[in-house]
């Protein structure tokens, strides 16, 4: 037997005996992504003790995070045993056992620009869930335009005082640090002056206020900072280069949202949907052939996502590193989103429409909702319009 054959088989026993069965996907395919997951944080707590024990022990192998390095407290997995992992815990349907920004953005930027001494002390870590990232990067008068952050940042000894206003700063009313965008060069051109930070957010000065959106519910927040303190070795990538740092973040971004879409069940959900709303023939298909047609072409439309992330992620471990191409991801993930559930909505007719009260069901309650939401897909990481325009750019390679 092979080293990478004893491997698979060492990792499919360790899963089978550790991973709870509560941890796994349904077979049916109709769980929410995102729902009874660890996100980590001081501030998490969880109504299923086994979402906190499947997290700890896969952290304790560095598996949250299993390519990253194990002085960081990662893995340490080469590619083929990074490969073999993630199918064996597909063929179990093991749910993550860690999501959210640290493993997908904040992590991946610190292992490119990072000095050794702020991996140390942040990377580990994330891989534990001990601590949970927010982003800090739209304001009220810098969103698409994002260069035109106004935060201030002042230098004083070996901090700097930082006032301003973030908006949109996805579950900071859950975060720890917050990794944000700060302007500390005021007197250089706008992309020139800006420094990336990291900062705890549990100081004085720091003060957090949710955004309630049309769905009836958001993980929005606008963050207030009145003379909060971040430590001057807390700055990634040297002062005044934070476009360039929060360039290389947003590529992780935009990948990390195009992948959420990516997890989806869209097509049980529709044809659940369908065959319960619209009926089924004599030969057990969905009654209504345009609806068929749309779910079909829904569906090759998300393979044709899966495989170019499939490509992508081939890519990533031979040292590429998410670029303009991210943008393509986006745009298509969260515009095919928008699509499926405007679908799902038709479908469900005016079932669709209720949003509260008897004589709606909790899936069709959530169809609305979702069909809501989808549309602030389009516009966080970056509009669908400002993704149109870095394709044309740059990898069209069009004129302005």
């Amino acid at each position: 037997m092979s080293e990478i054959d004893t491997f698979r088989e060492q990792t499919r026993q360790w899963l089978g005996a550790n991973c709870p069965m509560s941890m796994r996907w349904s077979s049916k395919g109709n769980d929410a992504f995102g729902e009874g997951l660890a996100w980590g944080g001081s501030k998490e707590k969880h109504a299923n003790p086994d979402v906190q024990r499947w997290m700890s022990a896969m952290a304790e192998r560095g598996w949250t995070a299993p390519t990253w390095p194990r002085e960081y407290g990662g893995g340490g997995l080469s590619k083929p045993e990074a490969k073999v992992l993630a199918e064996e815990m597909r063929r179990l349907r093991c749910k993550p056992p860690l999501i959210g920004f640290g493993l997908t953005m904040i992590g991946p930027l610190l292992l490119q620009y990072g000095s050794e001494e702020q991996k140390k002390r942040f990377l580990p870590e994330i891989v534990r869930g001990q601590v949970r990232w927010c982003q800090g990067y739209s304001e009220p008068g810098a969103g698409s335009d994002l260069a035109g952050v106004q935060t201030r940042g002042v230098r004083e000894g070996d901090q700097w005082i930082v006032n301003g206003q973030k908006v949109w700063t996805s579950y900071a009313d859950k975060a720890d640090w917050m990794f944000l965008l700060v302007r500390t060069e005021p007197d250089k051109p706008k992309h020139e002056g800006i420094s990336f930070m990291l900062m705890d957010m549990d100081q004085p000065g720091v003060s957090v206020r949710p955004i309630l959106l049309i769905s009836g519910s958001s993980p929005f927040c606008e963050t207030f900072l009145e003379d909060a303190r971040v430590q001057s070795d807390h700055v990634v990538g040297g002062v005044g280069n934070g476009w360039t740092m929060a360039k290389a973040l947003l590529g992780h971004e935009r990948s990390m949202i195009s992948e959420a879409f990516n997890e989806s069940e869209e097509k049980n959900e529709l044809v659940q949907a369908a065959r319960k709303h619209l009926g089924v023939d004599e030969s057990g298909r969905v009654r209504d052939a345009a609806v068929r047609d749309r779910i079909a072409q829904l569906t090759m439309d998300k393979t044709c996502l899966e495989l170019t992330l499939r490509r992508t992620k081939e890519a990533a471990k031979l040292g590429h590193q998410p670029g303009p191409e991210s943008s393509i991801f986006k745009y298509y993930a969260t515009e095919l989103n928008k699509d499926r559930t405007a679908a799902l909505v038709g479908i469900l007719g005016p079932q669709g429409l209720g949003w509260e009260g008897e004589g709606f069901a909790e899936d069709e309650l959530g169809a609305v909702r979702s069909f809501l939401r989808a549309r602030g897909n389009s516009i966080e990481g970056g509009t669908s319009e400002v993704q149109l325009n870095i394709i044309a750019k740059r990898v069209l390679g069009l004129p302005d």
